[in-house]
Parts: C-alpha cells; structure tokens; sequence
C-alpha cells in the first residue's frame, strides 16, 4: 500500500492519499487534467470516498482548479464556474456525490456541459486498499487490530469506503465500554452491530 502526500501541506496521516489498484485508474485521470476534453471532469464517488482529499491534492499540486461539493451548490453557481474555467483555460474538477445524471439538473446549459465532461468515478475499495482504510482509521485511534482480527473482519465487512470507518470506530466504542483488548469476538460483536443494528445492552452473552 503506497500514499501520496498532499504537497504544500503538512504531511499528516490525515493529510495522505491511500492509494490501491482501484484507484489507479483515478489518479491517472487526474494527472492528465491538461488532456481533459472542455478542461473539466466530474469526480464522483460514495460518501467517506476520498473526493475532497484528492480534490486538494489535485489543486495543491497546480494541476487546477476544484469546486467541491458541486451538487450541492446552486446551478448557476456551477454553471459560471464552468465558463471561467473555459475563459481560463484552466482544468477544472468538479467534485460532487452523485453522478452528473442523477442530480437532476433543470438550467439546460449547464446539463449540457456536465454531460460533456470527463466522468471519473471512485469505485469500491479493493482489498489491498480495504485493509490499508481499516488499519489507518485503527492506528488514529490508537487502537491494536492483530493479524486474527484483521482476517476476520476483512472478508466479511461490507467493501466501502464508510464502512470501514464506521467499523473501526463500531470496535473502539465497544472496546471502551468494556475495557478489553480487540478480539475476534468483540470483533464479530461490532459486525453484528454494524449489519444488524443489534445495540450492546441487547446482544446475549457468548460462553466462548
């Protein structure tokens, strides 16, 4: 597993870009801005995805310019964007949660143009980059996943970004609460909770 640190910023491990062989192809996309047809791309991808990150490594390295969170702004708003990016001829990437087709643009225009720009997608982790997500999120808490564990909860925890997170953060809560090292069962008891919703006070004793 290999990272790339934001440059002009301080290399913190939240400040560094994991990377694995599906987001390869991302990266390679995004190094090439000056290929991009209209000097614009759409980077989408699920929540806890990454886009924000490589949208400032993007813009730190002077590839371009970026407009986060672009579904969210008004039309308008995203439509000058793109004509100053034009005028500019700067790149320009569009950071945004949904895919161009699913946000239901109404101004035609600026459909239109959204519909023309280079579409990169952040796909599901690979394993490679799976294990790499969980062990980041553990070692920022402070917390010891042993290799058991790890083979444990990698094959059976749901490939996404969020999900990750959302379980490593599911064990260091229960491993507070009961004041107990990580183990396979209190590991199988955070998956339980993550997929089940099955809340701790609720959760039977296990013998073994």
């Amino acid at each position: 597993m290999s990272q790339i640190a934001l440059p002009l910023v301080t290399a913190t491990s939240a400040d560094a870009v994991l990377t694995g062989p599906s987001l390869e192809p991302v990266l390679a996309l995004l190094a090439g801005a000056a290929e991009w047809p209209f000097r614009a791309a759409v980077l989408a991808g699920p929540p806890r995805s990454g886009k924000s990150l490589l949208a400032r490594w993007f813009a730190a390295s002077g590839l371009g310019d970026v407009l986060d969170d672009a579904d969210s702004l008004p039309e308008d708003a995203v439509f000058h964007r793109w004509n100053r990016a034009q005028a500019d001829g700067r790149p320009l990437l569009i950071v945004s949660n949904k895919a161009p087709g699913a946000w239901a643009v109404t101004l035609p225009d600026l459909a239109s143009r959204l519909g023309a720009a280079l579409m990169i997608e952040i796909g599901a982790p690979d394993d490679e980059l799976l294990r790499a997500l969980v062990e980041t999120h553990a070692a920022r808490r402070g917390l010891a996943l042993g290799e058991a564990v790890l083979a444990y909860i990698l094959p059976r925890l749901e490939r996404s970004h969020a999900a990750a997170e959302a379980l490593v953060e599911t064990i260091d809560r229960l491993s507070l609460e009961r004041k107990a090292a990580v183990t396979i069962s209190l590991a199988r008891d955070a998956l339980a909770e993550r997929v089940h919703g099955v809340p701790e006070a609720e959760r039977q004793p296990r013998l073994l």
